[in-house]
């Protein structure tokens, strides 16, 4: 049962060799949207898999297989922030009982916290089912609290045999070095811009090649976007980002301050790269239908202070999940983006 998505063939035939010596931990790593965890999630099926096929994909039709696909494997656990987990069907009575009581209480977590990670303990302290292996996936890696790095770190140290980790990080860099030391590191890369087009268009994805330019390249996350019906407020933000002013900059405040401010933020943070690169070198990577606003705007702006502004916007991309109040977040950020061109 061949679940990978069509760019990832190769990392396949990759894994394959990996197998014949497994380590006890692998780190998947590469840009947002390319499929790093449904790949994560076949190799774990695969290494659960009773009857796998000669090419290492798993059968689907064992009794692990169905196990897995429902989550109630006893030998897999899948750990990721509770956010994740909404709008999925429950994992088990005991796991829909404990969603509905956290999502009662207080908003769902972005974090992985400790919890989660010490309840692997007991997990990792049975026996397996069939004297099989255990295998834990989880993901983002980044999303790990510094608690629950540290407990990690200490299961990674000394796994139990026939334990295998599989994580899952967009961003390797936030991850801590004692972590990455003791994982063996796995890329997964962009998919080519024909592959990643003809996989949207199979999904139905209209001006599929505008939306993935303006996800660099990611088709997954291309495809989020285009779903997400947000069309229309991205264009109002680009067309206030092609014609800054003061005035402008405090009325688009006003107008998308109930617009995800780390959305913002992302597309303030493409279009710049977008402006420098076009004063660089004439190039255009996200958003090639403002061609001509883009090079307006590359001609009014001096390279040092461009550097400038691309370095503030993404330390307020840090503090953007958390704004303490997102209508003057944006201003602020507007009007600072404003004053590049006055």
């Amino acid at each position: 049962m061949n679940t990978l998505l069509p760019w990832q063939g190769a990392s396949w035939q990759q894994w394959q060799l990996l197998r014949e010596r497994l380590p006890h931990a692998i780190l998947f790593h590469g840009p947002e949207g390319i499929g790093k965890t449904a790949f994560a999630e076949a190799c774990a099926q695969s290494l659960l898999c009773e009857t796998p096929a000669a090419d290492g994909h798993a059968c689907g039709t064992c009794d692990a297989c169905g196990w897995f696909t429902q989550y109630s494997h006893p030998d897999y656990r899948r750990v990721r922030p509770e956010i994740l987990d909404e709008g999925e069907g429950a994992e088990g009575e005991e796991g829909e009982a404990e969603t509905k009581k956290a999502k009662s209480t207080k908003a769902p977590s972005k974090e992985i916290k400790i919890d989660q990670v010490r309840a692997l303990s007991d997990f990792m302290n049975i026996s397996t089912h069939r004297s099989g292996m255990r295998v834990i996936t989880l993901y983002p890696a980044e999303a790990l609290n510094t608690a629950a790095a540290n407990s990690l770190l200490k299961m990674l140290e000394e796994p139990p045999p026939r334990t295998m980790f599989l994580l899952v990080t967009n961003s390797i860099d936030r991850l801590l070095p004692t972590i990455l030391s003791r994982c063996r590191k796995f890329a997964l890369t962009m998919p080519s811009k024909d592959e990643a087009l003809a996989w949207l268009k199979e999904q139905q994805v209209k001006d599929a090649d505008g939306w993935l330019a303006e996800q660099g390249g990611a088709p997954l996350t291309a495809l989020d976007a285009s779903q997400a019906g947000t069309r229309e407020t991205m264009d109002e933000f680009l067309q206030q980002l092609a014609q800054p002013g003061i005035d402008g900059a405090l009325k688009a405040a006003d107008r998308l301050q109930k617009t995800p401010v780390p959305e913002l933020v992302s597309w303030l943070q493409r279009w710049l790269y977008d402006v420098l690169s076009v004063k660089l070198s004439g190039t255009i990577r996200y958003y090639p239908r403002y061609k001509k606003e883009l090079g307006a705007l590359a001609a009014r702006v001096e390279v040092d202070k461009l550097l400038q502004a691309i370095k503030s916007v993404n330390e307020r991309r840090v503090i953007a999940d958390h704004p303490l109040a997102p209508k003057l977040f944006i201003e602020d950020m507007l009007l600072d983006y404003s004053t590049l061109f006055s």
